[in-house]
């Protein structure tokens, strides 16, 4: 959670405060773009315009919190636990500063090189505008209007490869204005997991909802998958074994990085899986840095090592220790011998 500033300095200056509160208070402003005009139905309601106010004036939140201050995602965890058939924590829930960046965020995070993702079409062309800057392939399936704007998902289900991430679906529709039943949104859910990929579910508009079908979150159709009984029901003892396993296996690897004299560890490690051990170019004939020395090794021996550079740490190694011990002592062995073919001759 957000620690409160404590000094008054971070605090908004008053007039900016009162001129946030007339503006909210106006119902100006609550549209795409003030020159559109408003409708009296879309005014906030009191209650919502009362909390903003007092959060402003608390000064209690004007600090920086990536995901979001932890009230706030317990309050929308407890929320969208009144309808779905699993729970979701706070640790669940990422608040954005609106819809464009949420698909900003997500779009972000599934963007590489040759993905692509399934968009409806018609749609909100932001997620086209946004994944075309990302580089991020996207592809259209049909909604039939015929069909009271359901998915194509024959023609769906055609359009995916091994390279398809994720599909679109928004609902209450935009622009279309539909609402998906629930079976309907179950086809949906069978056909995603039939192709492996992830349903982004823009429901920017849940609950505007005035005709005979019912909202239905996409979300009811998710699980949490073994997550809940994996945190139940594994034993302690289980976790104690590993780590019994990885001291016998740091005690391994720190005694054959002592046989090794171009290589030395500054600290036994205490925790995780991982070394940092200090790499002596000066001992060896044709390696200059951490990175030659990691090719190289990775060429001629098959070990892969983590050269310190990429870490900030020039012409050190990062070592992993979670392999099986006989595996480990395979790879020293390795190791040693190519630092021996390599050191400078006497």
């Amino acid at each position: 959670m957000a620690t409160p500033p404590p000094f008054p300095a971070f605090c908004t200056a008053t007039v900016a405060e009162d001129a946030v509160v007339h503006a909210l208070r106006s119902a100006n402003y609550n549209c795409y773009s003030p020159t559109t005009g408003v409708l009296p139905a879309r005014r906030t309601a009191t209650v919502a315009e009362d909390a903003v106010v007092d959060a402003l004036s608390s000064a209690n939140h004007n600090c920086y919190s990536p995901v979001g201050v932890l009230p706030a995602r317990r309050a929308i965890a407890d929320y969208l636990n009144r309808d779905l058939p699993y729970k979701v924590s706070t640790d669940n829930v990422y608040l954005t500063a609106g819809g464009k960046q949420a698909i900003e965020v997500i779009l972000a995070v599934l963007a590489r090189p040759r993905a692509n993702i399934l968009l409806p079409r018609p749609s909100y062309p932001f997620y086209e505008d946004f994944a075309s800057h990302l580089n991020l392939e996207f592809r259209h399936f049909d909604l039939l209007p015929e069909k009271n704007w359901e998915v194509d998902l024959d023609a769906m289900e055609a359009l995916a490869d091994e390279n398809t991430l994720a599909m679109v679906i928004i609902n209450p529709g935009n622009p279309c204005g539909n609402v998906f039943t629930y079976q309907h949104l179950q086809k949906i859910a069978e056909t995603a997991r039939k192709l492996g990929i992830m349903v982004i579910s823009d429901e920017v508009y849940e609950n505007i909802t005035f005709g005979t079908t019912p909202y239905v979150r996409m979300g009811v159709f998710g699980s949490m998958g073994a997550v809940p009984q994996i945190l139940e029901n594994t034993e302690e003892d289980f976790f104690s074994k590993i780590i019994c396993i990885l001291g016998e296996a740091v005690d391994i690897c720190c005694d054959r990085i002592e046989e090794i004299p171009c290589v030395t560890c500054p600290k036994k490690p205490e925790g995780s899986m991982f070394v940092m051990v200090k790499l002596n170019p000066s001992l060896l004939e044709d390696i200059n840095d951490d990175m030659e020395f990691s090719l190289k090794l990775a060429k001629e021996e098959s070990v892969i090592v983590l050269p310190g550079i990429t870490v900030n740490m020039k012409n050190w190694l990062r070592l992993s220790f979670a392999v099986e011990l006989s595996t480990m002592e395979q790879g020293f062995g390795r190791i040693k011998a190519f630092c021996h073919r390599h050191a400078k001759k006497q």
